[in-house]
């Protein structure tokens, strides 16, 4: 017997399967509730939460006269609902991938036992016992369904599950919670005591070999119009969704290989079935395609399960143990070949197929056994770390901080390997220009990181460095100079003229559209719009692709171009320049708007004058993401031009916004504030956002270093970005007579939107001109009445402390800004130990403590070589400590909440001896013992473990007493050297901790 059990059986026995003929009480019912979802031309999938909302009104129980629950009634509302149900369900062609995000256990239980219900599967018959292939083709696909999410039901059920946090208590809520916890607890408990019966019955249906058939909307409603028709057309072969015998085994082989992998944690031999249905199913998707079924597959966690079982079902043949990259590795992992591990790191740096993640957890690992005891490994941690490091290099990702620890004292040997990595990851020959200068300045700041001249003359004489740069360049690293290398003018005219080129013989059209859609060549491009021209003058060649888009201001004028030809080839050129600019592959870009700027000068000074806004933009977009990644100034010419466009004066030259915000951006990228301070013409200032707000920027950047009471620009700066988080209040008379009060978010009070702001601000990289603008805005965050924690930033003192009208500032907004800006910033240099500070400030703030921990010792690590050196003080402030005393007492962890007491610039006793005090700590309580210098902390440490007889405890409180570098009668130098050994070994503890 199925899941369904008794209170199906209950429900069900009693009452014919079929519903009754429609009466006006169900018309009303199914326009009312899915007549909107259902009966459009096109609609959208309906809610799956209207099935739930149908099944619950069906289940609810009645309450006889006596005031006694009886179960739900068997009248012709339920019916309806139930039938509604699987009219939503039928809507989405019983997709169990949907219906199993959205749907919980006991509701789809009851949805697919009523699918069984109406597809005429006898109560109380067990499924096993059942031939598929003597009942009708609805029938066996509804049995085939339950089935299915029986199984996928078991195996997600055996999956961790991250715990939600619960939110204030609620009674009817937690009840309602529990019902449904112990509802599906039932349920999953049937579902596994009649596992086998359902491998069974899915196992049979892989012999059946013949399409089949589910229920639709309309064969639902053939069963609710006419049930005389219950054994006619709705239980023929012809009736409902076809369902292919391919479709069919390749869904059901993959169920099966994923229960299969499931039982076999505690039967490996269940493995080698498990390998037999997912390869099964690789094939049949390589036979008919993914996209034909109707029941889609996850290929990527198909072709993990694949993996995992030629891992798990390898042989002692050596050629088939060594097949992929995953079982290489499980298997060096589990002989102890550790050396043939790191080839095969060294060998994935060319071809890049195992995932960031999966290298991380090897490395991991590595490290958990190297902390065992296992010495020799710390050789291997430090190979596999670099291989990852350099892998992350090419693939543009932030420096693990792991790296950096292990090469803090680098050694002729450590950069030997490194070098050979590096060597061995990149083919120079048939490497990207990208991934050169990923790889050079990788090793540019690996030589400006170290301080001895040795390691630096053997990275700079490396083969591979002097191919990455010029002599030049190595020259002034070396010499640690920054002067401008040359440049190749890269606005060089063709030599060939666009019209030299003849066109070639006419093709079929269908080709040569194709063609046209796929070219990137401006000369091709032309030579097939001109036999496309010659085959029919009645086509519009520009809109055979609808991801050709050109920007409405432009559009107007090139539509506007008479011949035929030349409008077509004119839209095309730069539709196509714009999209390879938006993939940043600049160089085809460069080329589609030189021919266009050569076709458009000859008749339109107007669109030539557009071509040349766009090249401006195409240029710094190339300088950016070039050689200004790695910190060259761009050419005076490229400067000179973008002055010259914001000072532009020509009429009815159609203009794009972001070519003037990119502008503004590249002059403050770049520090050109004197001229966006004092040269920059007042009319250009009057009308253009982003010229104001650049101006208003690089003013107070500018004055940053001078006294308080010359930045009245940081004022004004500070008026201007108030007035664009501020809300604009409107009153409305509701027709109950009152008046409401509704906000704008996006108010139109100032120069520009908040969300265009916050656009310009990402396009900034400038640390100064960024510092600025996100302490202005913690800033503004701090201004706010009800606020508990300050967030603290830089240079935060220039900026007014009051506004005059609280109210109309939208705080929440800003406090949303505040998180995208520093997480931007982080982006653009993530060792800021100002910007690491508030980002903790921000997590302390939301009370998250863990997180918090892990960015206010980042901020220390980066700015004191790994807490080899002092952290400043204007880093680790009292405030900062404080936070972090409280992130610690938060988190249970006492005992350090007692040791950072002492890195106060008072020692705060009362916080120390109270936490000591707290026997629940959730640290390592007495092995941080040996960190604590203060000898009134220890003296009551000594104490309190003597009051409560904690004998070993007390032992070692004494041994740290009894070191002689504590002693009071030292020198200071002594007793602050104590300290300060102390603080570092503490701070690297909690480092390893929380990173």
């Amino acid at each position: 017997m199925s899941a369904e059990a008794a209170d199906r059986e209950a429900a069900t026995s009693s009452r014919p399967c079929t519903p009754p003929q429609t009466s006006w009480f169900e018309f009303v019912l199914e326009e009312a509730l899915l007549e909107q979802h259902l009966q459009k031309p096109s609609p959208d999938p309906p809610p799956v939460q209207l099935i739930v909302q149908f099944l619950e009104q069906a289940s609810k129980p009645s309450v006889n006269e006596q005031n006694q629950v009886q179960p739900p009634p068997d009248n012709k509302r339920n019916r309806i609902l139930k039938l509604l149900a699987l009219k939503v369900a039928a809507h989405l062609k019983w997709d169990l991938d949907v219906l199993e995000k959205s749907l919980s256990v006991p509701v789809l239980n009851m949805l697919l036992n009523e699918l069984l219900c109406i597809s005429k599967v006898p109560p109380g018959t067990k499924h096993v016992d059942v031939d598929l292939s003597s009942l009708p083709p609805t029938t066996a696909m509804a049995i085939l369904l339950y089935n299915r999410w029986a199984i996928r039901t078991i195996v997600q059920s055996s999956f961790p599950v991250k715990q939600v946090k619960p939110g204030p208590p609620q009674l009817n809520v937690m009840n309602h919670i529990q019902q449904e916890k112990e509802l599906t607890e039932n349920i999953l408990k049937v579902l596994k005591e009649q596992a086998t019966d359902s491998i069974l019955v899915l196992e049979g249906a892989l012999k059946l070999n013949k399409d089949l058939y589910v229920h639709t909307i309309r064969t639902l409603d053939l069963l609710a119009m006419e049930p005389g028709m219950v054994n006619g057309e709705t239980e023929s072969s012809t009736a409902g969704l076809k369902i292919s015998a391919e479709e069919i085994q390749c869904q059901v082989c993959y169920d099966l290989g994923a229960i299969y992998f499931q039982q076999g944690s505690t039967n490996a031999a269940v493995h080698e079935k498990a390998k037999e249905k997912f390869f099964k199913t690789k094939e049949l998707i390589a036979k008919n395609g993914s996209s034909s079924l109707h029941f889609t597959i996850d290929e990527e966690r198909l072709a993990g399960y694949c993996q995992a079982c030629e891992v798990l079902t390898s042989s002692s043949d050596d050629a088939s143990q060594q097949a992929t990259p995953y079982s290489k590795i499980h298997s060096c992992m589990k002989s102890g070949k550790y050396q043939d591990l790191v080839k095969i790191f060294l060998e994935d740096n060319l071809t890049l197929s195992l995932p960031e993640q999966f290298r991380q957890s090897v490395l991991r690992e590595l490290f958990q056994k190297a902390q065992q005891g296992n010495d020799a490994l710390d050789e291997v941690c430090f190979k596999v770390c670099v291989c990852n490091t350099v892998c992350d290099v090419l693939q543009g990702r932030i420096i693990d901080i792991q790296f950096c620890q292990l090469f803090l004292k680098p050694s002729k040997e450590k950069i030997d390997f490194l070098l050979e990595v590096c060597s061995g990851s990149i083919n120079l020959e048939s490497a990207s220009e990208e991934l050169k200068r990923r790889m050079a300045a990788f090793l540019k700041n690996l030589c400006l990181g170290m301080e001895d001249l040795q390691f630096v003359f053997m990275i700079s004489s490396h083969e591979l460095f002097i191919k990455l740069l010029k002599d030049d360049e190595r020259k002034l690293l070396i010499d640690q100079m920054r002067k401008r290398s040359p440049r190749i003018n890269l606005c060089t005219k063709p030599v060939t003229s666009f019209y030299d080129i003849p066109a070639s013989a006419s093709v079929n059209i269908g080709q040569l559209e194709h063609q046209l859609i796929l070219s990137v060549d401006p000369w091709r491009i032309r030579q097939i719009l001109i036999e496309l021209h010659g085959m029919t003058s009645e086509r519009q060649f520009w809109t055979i692709s609808n991801k050709w888009e050109v920007p409405n201001v432009y559009g107007s004028v090139i539509l506007g171009i008479k011949d035929s030809l030349t409008r077509d080839l004119v839209y095309i050129l730069m539709a196509k320049g714009l999209h390879c600019c938006a993939i940043k592959d600049f160089v085809h870009a460069k080329q589609l708007f030189a021919a266009c700027l050569e076709l458009v000068t000859e008749f339109s000074p107007k669109l030539r004058q557009v071509m040349l806004n766009e090249m401006l933009l195409l240029d710094i977009y190339t300088h950016e993401a070039g050689a200004g990644a790695s910190g060259e100034r761009p050419p005076s010419d490229l400067i000179s031009r973008v002055r010259g466009y914001l000072e532009m004066r020509v009429p009815d030259i159609p203009l794009r916004q972001v070519i003037a915000e990119e502008c503004v951006a590249f002059l403050l990228n770049w520090c050109e504030n004197e001229y966006l301070t004092m040269q920059v013409p007042l009319p250009l200032v009057q009308t253009n956002p982003y010229v104001k707000l650049g101006q208003l920027l690089a003013a107070t950047c500018k004055e940053l270093p001078g006294p308080k009471e010359s930045r009245r620009t940081a004022k004004d700066l500070w008026e201007v970005v108030v007035q664009i988080c501020s809300v604009s209040n409107q009153h409305k008379r509701g027709n109950d007579g009152r008046v409401s009060l509704i906000k704008h978010r996006e108010s139109t009070l100032g120069i520009m939107y908040r969300s265009e702001l916050l656009s310009f601000i990402k396009k900034l990289r400038e640390p100064l001109v960024l510092t600025t603008i996100l302490s202005l805005f913690v800033k503004l965050h701090n201004v706010r009445e009800d606020i508990v924690n300050d967030i603290a930033a830089e240079h935060i003192s220039i900026w007014p402390s009051s506004i005059p009208n609280l109210q109309s500032v939208d705080f929440e907004a800003v406090a949303i800004t505040v998180k995208e800006l520093v997480s931007y910033a982080l982006t653009i240099n993530a060792n800021n130990h100002f910007w690491l500070i508030i980002q903790a400030d921000i997590y302390f703030a939301t009370n998250q403590y863990s997180a918090a921990l892990h960015y206010y010792l980042q901020a220390g690590a980066v700015c004191s070589d790994f807490f080899n050196k002092m952290v400043p003080p204007d880093v680790y402030t009292d405030q900062v400590i404080k936070r972090m005393i409280k992130c610690c007492s938060l988190l249970n962890c006492h005992t350090q909440v007692a040791i950072l007491c002492q890195f106060l610039r008072e020692v705060d006793y009362k916080t120390a001896f109270k936490a000591l005090q707290e026997q629940n700590s959730h640290d390592a309580m007495d092995s941080y013992y040996e960190y604590i210098w203060d000898v009134t902390i220890l003296e009551y440490l000594t104490y309190l473990h003597h009051k409560r007889g904690e004998t070993d405890k007390r032992q070692i409180a004494i041994k740290a007493i009894g070191q002689t570098e504590l002693n009071a009668s030292n020198p200071e130098e002594v007793l602050q050297l104590a300290a300060q050994r102390r603080k570092k070994k503490f701070l690297q503890a909690m480092a390893k901790l929380y990173f």
